[in-house]
């Protein structure tokens, strides 16, 4: 009795491990499937609305706003903590600006990352990003005084023209 049982039990684990492997098998080929398909996409998108890949020279133009739109992200996330010691000091007034700050820091590094490989949605994050630093610029730019905050409005204002520029070198 204990033989039948045993040799039930090893089909048992030989049938498991057979199913194992056909999951692992379904497994990797789903995964190259996918791994085809976004090859397949990739190659196919770009960020002009007919199709065509953008030409090599506004290389310049992409790689640019990429560059602007990291070094406003990081003055803004800068600004921001400026903002939360200038509030922990009691300045309230400064509540709004930290939350444009924050925002429009987050849009840039999104800008910076899309932009930088040229993806498909550059254009977009890079308009939306530019309407984010229109609006923090603003902001810090109601406190003259503070240098700080000079330099924020500042690098938004590049980053701004920048992704403008990015925008209408690839619309030609």
């Amino acid at each position: 009795m204990s033989g039948t049982m045993r040799d039930r039990a090893q089909r048992d684990a030989k049938e498991l491990r057979a199913e194992e492997h056909t999951m692992e098998r379904l497994t990797m080929f789903s995964t190259v499937g996918m791994v085809v398909a976004g090859l397949v996409l990739a190659a196919t998108c770009s960020p002009g609305e007919d199709g065509k890949k953008p030409i090599e020279h506004h290389a310049a133009d992409f790689e640019a706003c990429a560059k602007s739109c990291g070094d406003c992200a990081r003055q803004c996330e800068s600004c921001a903590r400026h903002c939360v010691d200038l509030m922990a000091e009691g300045k309230k007034e400064h509540m709004v600006t930290l939350g444009n700050c924050a925002d429009c820091a987050e849009f840039c590094t999104a800008a910076a990352k899309i932009v930088a490989r040229r993806g498909p949605m550059s254009a977009a994050i890079c308009e939306a990003c530019a309407k984010a630093c229109d609006v923090c610029s603003a902001a810090c730019e109601k406190f003259p005084d503070d240098e700080h905050m000079k330099r924020c409005a500042q690098e938004c204002r590049t980053c701004a023209k920048a992704c403008r520029d990015m925008l209408q070198g690839t619309s030609r």
